[in-house]
Parts: structure tokens; sequence; C-alpha cells
């Protein structure tokens, strides 16, 4: 159970008053600007009644005005009570925002004949509720087209819930998104998928009771709806900076900005309405150079580069700046501000970085020490909430030398569970280290008490008082935590160590997803499951033969499966099918005997090759893999 805020953490979270101690309130002018409606008790379910969203629960304690609790660090509360503010909101005469309705902002721009939608939400269900509030007040007009700014979920998820994918398969509507859309999204949710999403449970807090001893929200907004998500192919595809596109009267232009908040991105400037949307490579707070769900490690100089960009295309002719997250800003001086600083840092971030790279530093001794120019780090669209400078830091270090610090006792380090029997031996054994473990958290010094109580945990995990105590440790630093990702995962262990994982049946990988995957990388992904232990010793070399007059060749030997996109004439045997079987049988919808049994597949020359290739695939593992303990 939660332990109330110890006189440490109080004191912790009472250094950053100075912070708070002044009169700018333009965050909450802006966060209100525009209002048509705001909706206080938004709760969204799905067509079976489940409760998939659920804003009123914030409101009910984090809503503007209410005292910061002793379990929330009062930057962090200031940042939330802001996400709490929820509704549609007009950005400029023409377009609009619906926020607060899921992790991502609907923004509505009108056309000539109706609307024109950039982003779409995470769900059906959030998006279909966002357009169903903008239809309470304005004219129920067709969608005409939708902009997917970047490969992240919580940008395209929704689009099924405000067209018919049929629309755009047609081209009937317009379905725009950056060069290699398809593949970042589909290979994020596959490749490491499942461990993202277990891992993500953490950085969004998804298990979390709403309140002030809980979840609060993750920064850059309030967190994910538990909905059903789509991916639709886009018709239209940006390539390049400058490019332009008219829909329904409306004209946009396009800069990409590949390698940043995601492999696949672009914004957008709206020239007719003198508007930037710059997605989420501004938001307001620091973003993530490598998400602590894990991802693929991003550039701060190409981040910083793009702002800059922007800044020189679009900067002299913006009246406002619209993002995907959070609120507005409103003028050229307020636009250029949060542009050259929000470059700055990411810019400051690299070069300090690298600078200390030279002098031989490692990157958890950069991260510790590297801060932020004063008149960067007050800024609020600059502080931790949902990046963080350290482990940004640590972010750009990986980016350019990897995981290894050069020291070689870190090139081959025991693994958790021996080096913590071994360091809790040294401590003087388990109730010594219990002990110094306790005393340590009673004096106040949380990082060092998680890591002493960690070899313990890891080193013993049967050890009940041990895992009760880390939990307490990482509370304390859940409700220390400015950023609202660090808070979500301290307070994720915690529950997990109390409770254990949560028993759940989950496969980021269904026919359905991998139906989007070229060839190439849907042997891939079965490459990444193949388990040496299922192996024969005899090497098996394959033909497929897809309906559509595809046909490529599969070689499995020495344990490693291989792909060439053409038959090979010594293979032992042929197969024939749709792709739709093979999805099926990579996604483990259908057995080959199965599929061999039902005449979806065809085989000729030596019987059970593909069998044979398949039995060494192993089974999908445990969503609910341990993360706290081993």
């Amino acid at each position: 159970m939660n332990k109330p805020a110890t006189e440490a953490t109080k004191a912790y979270n009472s250094s950053f008053l100075p912070l708070l101690e002044n009169d700018d309130r333009q965050d909450f002018a802006d966060s209100r600007r525009g209002l048509v409606e705001e909706v206080r008790d938004l709760q969204i379910r799905d067509d079976a009644g489940r409760l998939i969203w659920d804003m009123k629960a914030y409101y009910d304690f984090c809503r503007e005005g209410a005292p910061c609790p002793d379990t929330v660090n009062p930057s962090l509360w200031r940042q939330e009570q802001l996400n709490t503010i929820a509704g549609l909101f007009e950005v400029c005469d023409g377009i609009w925002q619906v926020r607060g309705y899921d992790l991502a902002n609907m923004n509505i721009i009108r056309s000539d004949t109706g609307y024109i939608i950039i982003d779409a939400c995470t769900s059906i269900e959030s998006a279909r509720a966002a357009l169903e509030l903008f239809f309470r007040h304005f004219e129920k007009k067709p969608i005409r087209g939708v902009i997917v700014t970047h490969s992240h979920a919580d940008h395209f998820g929704g689009v099924a819930g405000v067209i018919d994918p049929a629309d755009a398969a047609s081209g009937k509507i317009p379905l725009v998104a950056p060069a290699g859309f398809m593949e970042e999204a589909v290979s994020e949710n596959v490749y490491a998928g499942q461990a993202m999403k277990r891992r993500g449970l953490y950085q969004f807090g998804g298990r979390l009771p709403i309140g002030p001893m809980g979840h609060v929200g993750v920064g850059a907004a309030k967190g994910t709806p538990k909905g059903t998500t789509s991916l639709i192919r886009p018709n239209t595809i940006i390539e390049r900076t400058g490019q332009t596109l008219t829909i329904d009267g409306v004209d946009f232009v396009f800069q990409m900005t590949p390698e940043t908040e995601a492999p696949s991105g672009l914004c957008v400037y709206l020239p007719q309405f003198r508007a930037l949307c710059m997605a989420d490579i501004v938001i307001y707070t620091m973003h993530n150079l490598l998400p602590i769900r894990g991802a693929k490690v991003r550039s701060a100089a190409l981040w910083a580069r793009y702002l800059d960009e922007a800044l020189h295309l679009f900067g002299d002719r913006t009246d406002v700046l619209f993002i995907c997250h959070n609120w507005p800003r409103w003028g050229k001086e307020a636009v250029t501000e949060v542009l050259k600083c929000q470059r700055d840092a990411y810019r400051y971030i690299n070069d300090q970085v690298v600078r200390q790279i030279r002098h031989g530093r490692t990157m958890h001794e950069i991260a510790e020490d590297l801060r932020l120019p004063e008149a960067l780090a007050r800024k609020w669209y600059l502080r931790d909430y949902y990046g963080a400078l350290r482990h940004n830091a640590r972010a750009v270090y990986q980016w350019y030398l990897g995981w290894y610090d050069g020291v070689p006792a870190h090139l081959d380090p025991l693994p958790p569970e021996e080096a913590g029997r071994r360091y809790v031996e040294l401590m003087g054994g388990q109730e010594e280290t219990l002990r110094k473990g306790r005393e340590i958290l009673a004096g106040g010094d949380c990082r060092w008490a998680a890591e002493v109580l960690n070899h313990l945990v890891f080193g013993y995990p049967d050890n009940a008082a041990a895992r009760e105590l880390l939990a307490d440790t990482y509370e304390q630093l859940g409700w220390q935590a400015e950023s609202g990702t660090w808070r979500n995962s301290y307070l994720t262990a915690a529950k997990e160590l109390r409770e254990g994982p949560f028993a759940m049946a989950y496969t980021t990988v269904t026919a359905r997803t991998l139906q989007n995957l070229p060839l190439a990388e849907l042997f891939s992904y079965l490459a990444g499951m193949v388990d040496p232990a299922r192996c024969g010793e005899k090497p098996l070399l394959l033909n497929v033969d897809l309906e559509d007059g595809t046909s490529c060749s599969l070689a499995l030997e020495h344990c490693a499966l291989n792909f060439w996109p053409a038959r090979d004439a010594a293979a032992q045997a042929a197969c024939a099918m749709s792709r739709a079987t093979l999805d099926r049988l990579a996604g483990r919808e259908l057995t080959v005997g199965q599929a061999v049994a039902r005449g979806l597949v065809t085989e000729t020359g030596e019987p059970g090759v593909l069998a044979a290739i398949f039995d060494a695939f192993e089974e999908l593992p445990d969503f609910a893999f341990n993360i706290v303990t081993p």
C-alpha cells in the first residue's frame, strides 16, 4: 500500500517552489484562449461500454487552482493542471483544436466544402468523440482529408474513426503521411514492439490509479486511451521539404523532419491561415531523445537543425504556432522565442555532451553534471515534464559512442542476479543490507537506497521485506520526479514489486499488422523468432510462391533464417500460398498443418520443409515479463 511522503520528499519538492514564485501565467491564458467549450466530466467508452478514457478523474483533483499534494512535484503539478484543461478551442479563424480527448490533439481545418484533420488521436473511440464535440458547435460537413504528421500511434491510430478506410484505399479522401511512414509505424510495433509496449506501461503509467498518489499525467498530455487503434496505408506521400499540396482549397507546405521525435515525420505550414503546425518536435516540455519505453535513439543535432530551418522558412510568415500536444502560441514574437529556445536547448545538449566526450567523460558523469543555461532552464517549455535532461544527455552519448563507456569492468559485467548476490554478501548479508537500505532511505538519499536495495531484490527476489522497502523507495522517487514519465516508471515499479506483473495476454504482432510489412521485413521479423534449441542440423532451403506472382526463397542454416527475393534452383521444396495465409502463419493465427489441410498451402518437393522452418520459431513470449525482479 502507498506510504505518505517522507520529510525528505517534502523538502525536495519544496526546493521547486522558487521556480514557481513568479507571476508568469501566460500558459494558463494560452491554454484557455479561443475556448469554445470546456469539458470537465469527459469519459469515453467503447462500443462494449468499457471506459477507455477518463478526464473527469483528473479534473476532480488536478484542476487549475487545486493545491499541490505532498506526493507530486510542484513543477509537474503546474504542468498537469494545464494538461487537465480539456475541450474545443479555436486556434485562429478556420482552425480548431480538440485537447484532452487523447494523448495527442486533434487539429481541424476548415476547407472549401468540409474539414481537414491533422492527426487523428490514438484510438477510433477518442477520435469519434473529438469530432462529436466539434460538430456540436459547427456545421457537420464531410472530412475532405487527413494529414498524419509522423509514425507514432497517437497520431494515426484514430484515423478509421474520422474517415472510411475504403475512401483512403480508393483515393477518394487524401490520407497524407511522410516518406517511410508505413515502414516505421509497423516496425516499431513488430520487431521490439512486445517489449516496447510492456515498457511503455512504465513510461505512461497505464496500470496506475488516477490520483495524487498515482497517475497525474505524462507531461506532454494526460496519458494513452485504452481504445481501438487503426492503421490505414496513406495514399499521398510527402518526400521533401518545400513540397506543397492543396486539399479542398487549403494549401499546405511541408517540412520533412526525420530522425527527430520519430524516424518518419513532417511539419506543416498553412499559408492561408499564417499558421505553423510543428507536430511533436515542439511541445511545451523537454522532449525525449531516447524514450524510456525504448525506441531508436534520436538526433539532438538534427532536431536543432529542423527547428532552425522552420524558423527561417516560416517564422516571418507565422502568426500562430500550434502543435499536437499542449496548447498554441500566438504572435510572431512568442513563436520566434519558442522555436529559438527549443532549438538552442537541443543544440546545447548535443554540443556539450560531445564536448565532454572529448574530455573522456562517461555518459553517467556527463548526465549528472549537465545543466541548461539559466535563461533556458527557467523556460516552462524546457522543463523535464516528458523528456528529461539526464536521460537526454545519455541519449546523445549513445548516438555517438553507444552504451560502452570504455571502462573494462563494464565491458562484460555479471548479470544482475549474480552481481546482486555478491554485493549483498559484501554488505554483510540480506538482513544487514536491508537494515542499511532502510537507514539510507530514512536519511533521504533515495537514489542510493534504490541502488543498494535493487541488488538485494535481484540477488534474493523472494525476500518480501526487500521488495517492499524498494517499493517504498521508488514511491518517494516518483513523488519527487519533475518528469511525468519518470514518476510513472517509479510508481509502476513500486506497484509491481508489491503485486507482481499483471496477467495479460497481449501481442503487438497480428496478421493485420504483418500485412503491411514488405516481405523482407516480414521474414526479418520471423528471423528474430528462431530458437536455436528448436533447429535441426540439416540445412533447409525453401521456395515460396505467392498468389500475386511474387516469389522468394528462405534458407534456415546454422540457426539463422535468411531471405532472398527470388527462387533458388537448389531448394529442397516449394510452397504456394496467398500473402494473407503467410501473414496468418507468421502471426500464429494458423499452423502449417492447418493451412495444408485446408488447402491454403500447396507443397511440392521434399515434404515437411515449410513445417520444419516454422517449427524453429519460438512461441510468442509472455507479455508481462518481469522488469523490477529477475
